[in-house]
């Protein structure tokens, strides 16, 4: 039976991958078949994570760049496209975030979220369907949103506001790209175990919030394989302009 969510002759690349989320989503693409370009900032976490990806049997390259400055992406794009091919699937899960409250904050902070969560993913959208649109092949990008993006929660103002923008971005650039074959989707996790936040939701106030969560756990980065699968693979042929929700219930939680 054919694997319907089989990416061989794909190549995929994943923003923000010297984080949890991004490697992980980079491993969940390679072992379904596609050749995958890690970027970030940290060179020393990229190129760890390329010896674990192909000590995996994945075809794996890793380019510094930062997601804020346009050049940069660029690059990234060249770099990508003469070792693997052009980029097929995007995934734009480079974040940032400030916990302060709206008083506290500077512009400067502000400007540091919104740059990289919105402006990011846009200037790396803005790339890959460039180079699709001249080359005439579809494909398909990937934003990483958040249920931030629909709820608000407390001192993270710029984050949710960069994650609602993300939403309308990812359908208004759904809309204009449809015509050329190009899909553009989100996934909007609810809180996902990781690295960064272990500690956090070991503590008491971390397992109070667990408690606020329908199915009472977190989520896992697993959690999201399936429906990263989905939109990066041809299974998703008819759909653009929609955000998965994959929270564990927390958005229908009672306010």
């Amino acid at each position: 039976m054919h694997n319907q969510f089989d990416l061989s002759g794909k190549v995929a690349l994943v923003t923000g991958a010297s984080g949890g989320l991004g490697g992980h989503f980079a491993q969940t693409l390679g072992l379904a078949g596609a050749k995958v370009v890690v970027a970030g900032r940290r060179a020393e976490s990229l190129n760890a994570l390329v010896l674990d990806l192909r000590q995996q049997g994945i075809q794996a390259h890793a380019v510094v760049a930062d997601v804020t400055d346009e050049s940069a992406i660029r690059a990234c794009f060249d770099e990508a496209q003469a070792e693997h091919g052009l980029v097929d699937v995007a995934v734009c899960t480079a974040g940032s975030t400030v916990q302060k409250s709206s008083l506290s904050m500077s512009a400067q902070d502000w400007d540091q979220v919104l740059d990289v969560n919105l402006k990011g993913c846009w200037l790396v959208a803005n790339e890959a369907a460039r180079r699709l649109v001249k080359a005439q092949r579809p494909g398909s990008i990937i934003n990483i949103s958040s249920i931030l993006g629909y709820r608000v929660a407390g001192n993270v103002l710029p984050y949710t506001v960069s994650k609602a923008g993300l939403e309308q971005m990812t359908r208004a650039l759904a809309l204009e790209w449809a015509r050329y074959g190009i899909r553009v989707n989100a996934l909007a996790p609810g809180y996902i175990e990781t690295d960064l936040n272990r500690d956090f939701f070991a503590s008491e106030a971390g397992q109070s919030m667990i408690k606020r969560i329908p199915q009472r756990r977190l989520g896992q980065v697993s959690d999201l394989d399936g429906a990263l699968l989905l939109l990066a693979s041809d299974a998703s042929l008819y759909m653009t302009g929609s955000s998965i929700v994959i929270d564990g219930g927390h958005l229908q939680s009672t306010l």
